[in-house]
């Protein structure tokens, strides 16, 4: 139906677009902020359009060359509009990219630039079709995110080198108005969206959030944007069209580094790593990202989620695009694709295959300059790994592809590191005579573990031994199976397998085991029963009496009392009860009269008790414990 005195049409959508609309509001955006990064990109997109136009018609541009975007807000009528001085558009190709979400002008105009390439267009156009990557958004799309915050969207635009202004009306329930209006009314050339706003999103009137939006969503599209926070104030520049990733690494200096960190990762520190590249080839973009200096507030939520941007053509797209994986979830910066296409599924383009070899490619890039800071300032690199390693480690058992690169990453501290920490490459090359492996023990607290007796052999000999004292170590150590042909290998599993390695120092060689000591150790079996899997003697002892070990097939002890803390562990392995068999209190044991039953078995039952306190747990039987203790000290007070 059409208005005689307005000339103004009214026009239902095309086929389901209500539907759509609908869905577009509730569904795709989970962020109502989005709408302005959706206008301000849209306008952006025609001033690239504008630009490429003008290469053949360079009249289009007339006195006003220079392309712009103005967000203007009024809030005491609660509107807010995005102006910009693009290509704009007539009445039918309002109809077409407003009137329909399946079709828009960027589609078209994309289709134009194709023809131009196989020699359908103007040669001059022909010419400048390569620079068509670059343009950005599609109007007839993500137009529609306004009507999340707007109970009414009036479009008012005048194309490039046209007399005629159009306006577009609708409230996005089910019909639109179109019609020509005054030129007064329009803006000299392109377009002027106006929201509407509803109740509850006038607050997007409000000079610092806008701003804010601004800076942090379209801060980097390849066109100024402009802020009037009022009608009547004066214009204010808050973005300059430029885009520090694309800038020569030669031309920025450190200190614009630091504040585009500061800006993008929300910290007020110094950046310990700046990575800033350009890659080309099946993919093309841009990266800047950073290590920060300290940790962030968030490293540890449950979520771990990443904190990199993703932009495409200059265009915020979002930053839950995991472009890096959980153990790089520290690292903030932004990724600019080239290729990346802008549409209705933006926040879902985390599936598409080119981030996935985004992702590869800045993964790779980044371990690659930890490994090259580590090479040449340790220094610099250790505070990073003391911030991070903890979660870098993660990749060990998340990462197949680049476990031995995050190997050679990790540092650790151990029984000769002192309070600093070792490589794994500075471990094999200080290797003993007849050290087939990398020796490790896990627990939570270093100076329990440096206690442990398990380690008493190793020190004898003068072997280094790994203190893992993270979580995560517990983990990745059972699904790293060497580093440089060396397996890993427990302290606390199975035998230790050193007599082919000679004691330290001056240390004299172990006398042999005598048959009493064989046959204590078999009745300390029998007596205990089922609590074990074998006692028998160790040479991993050197101090101590007894220890505990796991049995050489299944988890390590460390690792078993994580599982069995998180439920995941429906039954826990026998452990080995290993006896030093030359420790005098063994010793003088494996002496008593046979028919001295009771004391052995409270002997056997304590030793077993004393090797469960010194791995870090309970008696087996705390009132059986205390009563054994009690008749031994009886038996003592008895004696003297």
């Amino acid at each position: 139906m059409t208005n005689e005195t307005s000339k103004t049409e009214t026009r239902s959508f095309e086929a389901d677009v209500s539907r759509l609309l609908h869905m577009m509001v509730h569904s795709v955006y989970s962020d109502r902020d989005v709408f302005l990064r959706e206008l301000i990109s849209n306008a952006a997109d025609a001033c690239e359009k504008l630009r490429y136009e003008a290469i053949a018609r360079p009249e289009l541009l007339g006195d006003d060359p220079r392309p712009r975007i103005v967000v203007s807000a009024d809030p005491e009528a609660k509107r807010l509009s995005v102006e910009d001085n693009g290509i704009g558009m007539n009445g039918d190709e309002m109809a077409e990219a407003l009137g329909t979400i399946a079709r828009s002008g960027t589609r078209a105009f994309m289709e134009r630039i194709e023809a131009a390439k196989g020699g359908k267009a103007r040669g001059s156009e022909a010419k400048g079709s390569g620079e068509g990557a670059e343009f950005v958004g599609q109007f007839g799309v993500g137009f529609y995110s306004a009507f999340m915050v707007a109970d009414r969207v009036d479009v008012i635009s005048r194309p490039a080198g046209g007399a005629e202004a159009w306006r577009w009306s609708s409230d996005g329930k089910g019909e639109y108005e179109i019609g020509a209006v005054s030129p007064g009314e329009a803006p000299a050339r392109g377009t002027r969206v106006v929201l509407h706003l509803m109740d509850d999103a006038a607050s997007y009137t409000e000079p610092y959030r806008l701003e804010r939006l601004v800076r942090a969503q379209s801060g980097h599209v390849p066109v100024p944007i402009t802020l009037v926070e009022k009608p009547g104030a004066e214009p204010r520049e808050i973005t300059d069209g430029k885009a520090l990733w694309t800038r020569p690494k030669s031309g920025i200096a450190p200190e614009e580094y630091t504040d585009f960190y500061r800006s993008v990762a929300g910290q007020y520190d110094e950046p310990a790593l700046t990575i800033h590249f350009h890659a080309e080839g099946r993919q093309e973009y841009n990266a800047l990202v950073f290590v920060p200096g300290s940790r962030p507030f968030d490293l540890f939520d449950q979520d771990r989620a990443g904190r990199v941007k993703l932009y495409v053509k200059r265009v915020f797209i979002t930053d839950e695009a995991e472009l890096l994986p959980r153990y790089l979830r520290f690292v903030r910066g932004v990724v600019d694709s080239a290729d990346l296409p802008l549409n209705v599924s933006r926040e879902m383009i985390q599936e598409s295959p080119l981030l996935a070899a985004i992702r590869k490619g800045v993964t790779s890039r980044v371990l690659a300059d930890l490994e090259k800071l580590a090479g040449n300032d340790a220094e610099a690199y250790g505070k990073i790994w003391d911030n991070f390693g903890v979660v870098l480690k993660e990749g060990l058992y998340e990462d197949y592809e680049r476990r031995e690169q995050l190997l050679k990453l990790a540092r650790f501290a151990s029984t000769a590191s002192g309070e600093g920490r070792r490589s794994l490459a500075d471990y094999v090359a200080a290797l003993k005579e007849g050290q087939k492996a990398i020796f490790f023990i896990a627990g939570d607290d270093r100076a329990r573990l440096e206690a442990s007796p398990q380690l008493e052999g190793f020190r004898a000999r003068g072997l280094e031994v790994l203190l893992l004292t993270d979580p995560v170590d517990a983990f990745w150590v059972m699904n790293a199976p060497e580093f440089e042909g060396k397996p890993f290998r427990s302290v606390t599993q199975g035998s230790a397998d050193l007599s082919d390695i000679p004691l330290a120092g001056d240390a004299k060689p172990e006398e042999p085991v005598g048959t009493e000591i064989g046959d204590f150790l078999a009745f300390v079996k029998a007596t205990l029963g089922d609590a074990l899997s074998d006692v028998k003697a160790s040479d991993r002892l050197t101090e101590s009496a007894v220890c505990l070990v796991a049995p050489e097939h299944g988890p390590d002890r460390q690792f078993e009392r994580l599982l069995s803390a998180a439920g995941r562990l429906e039954k826990a392995a026998k452990p080995v009860l290993e006896v030093n068999p030359r420790h005098p209190r063994i010793a003088a044991l494996a002496k008593l009269d046979p028919e001295k039953r009771e004391l052995r078995e409270d002997a056997a039952h304590l030793l077993y008790d004393e090797a469960r306190v010194l791995d870090g747990d309970k008696p087996a039987d705390a009132k059986a414990f205390s009563a054994r203790l009690a008749r031994l000290i009886d038996r003592v007070l008895e004696g003297a």
